[in-house]
């Protein structure tokens, strides 16, 4: 028996992603960029049902939405999608633009500060513009921004996803007990790691997001408590040419309690995602019906390991 990540229809997806890559690798990058947003919100979205996903959690968030403008914003979601994937693969052109995405907004000069004094500083998005252009723009200004992430379940594509995580700098560490363990000595060394909340953790904390209850980690802000981290949200709003990014750095999150911290993560992304919804990755299970039994359970009080 095949092992889970590793079987024959694991490789043949592996062996066609590496094709396609290295044939677009070949193109411009404005080209290439523009190609794959198309292929991804004409091709790949439809066929994967990731299309279907992002018009289902559109629906759940904005039930009145006229089905125009759904279709409208998954449009622009798939396109997203697809150039954040071509740019994660093509480091060497995104570092390059990079350098010109002046960081901006209040956290900046925490965040410039924290850095001179050796604090460990975690920034926190979601998969929102293109979440790894904001590590690259600080990574090209000295900062040391390693990015914990999450498996793919084909560990054949996994072995060259974690590349275009590494290649931006300042390391990648899976979201395991050992990868978390190297995260934790990067942050003590005084570096800064970059965590995404927005996908969906079973064992996680039921928290609001977009007005329905999402299992959240409280992970981050632990972290920031534990380590006297500044905690500070980064988003990466893509802009009108399709190519460059506004980094923005909002206000530190204030040290409380880890729920009230997440919390107010979650509140944070959340406005961003009202205010342009094309940006977000609407294609992910954020919510799952099987939420609602257990909210329920425990809006009375009762422990979720018991359910």
């Amino acid at each position: 028996m095949s092992q889970n990540g590793r079987r024959p229809s694991d490789w043949m997806v592996d062996r066609l992603w590496r094709a396609l890559i290295w044939l677009a690798l070949r193109l411009p990058h404005r080209t290439r960029v523009r190609a794959m947003g198309w292929v991804f919100a004409r091709i790949v979205g439809p066929l994967s049902g990731r299309k279907a996903q992002a018009l289902q959690n559109l629906a759940l968030v904005w039930p009145d939405m006229p089905q125009a403008e759904m279709q409208r914003i998954t449009v622009a979601v798939l396109d997203n999608v697809g150039r954040v994937v071509m740019e994660n693969y093509a480091t060497e052109d995104q570092m390059a633009r990079a350098a010109d995405w002046t960081p901006s907004g209040p956290g900046w000069a925490a965040a410039e500060e924290a850095r001179a004094a050796g604090r460990p500083v975690l920034f926190i998005s979601g998969h929102y513009g293109n979440y790894q252009a904001g590590r690259a723009a600080l990574n090209t200004r000295g900062y040391r921004m390693g990015g914990l992430y999450r498996p793919l379940n084909n560990d054949y594509l996994n072995d060259h996803y974690i590349a275009t995580i590494e290649n931006v700098g300042g390391g990648a560490f899976t979201k395991d007990r050992r990868g978390m363990s190297g995260f934790v000595r990067h942050l003590k060394s005084g570096a800064q790691g970059a965590i995404l909340i927005d996908q969906y953790v079973f064992e996680g904390t039921l928290m609001e997001f977009l007005g329905h209850p999402a299992p959240t980690s409280l992970a981050a802000a632990e972290m920031a408590l534990k380590f006297d981290a500044l905690l500070i949200p980064i988003y990466s709003t893509r802009l009108e040419n399709g190519l460059d990014f506004a980094v923005e750095l909002e206000e530190p999150i204030p040290h409380t309690d880890a729920r009230t911290m997440t919390q107010a993560l979650n509140d944070s992304l959340a406005a961003r995602i009202r205010a342009k919804p094309e940006q977000w990755f609407w294609v992910h299970n954020r919510w799952k019906p099987e939420q609602a039994a257990y909210f329920a359970h425990l809006a009375e009080g009762t422990d979720r390991a018991t359910l």
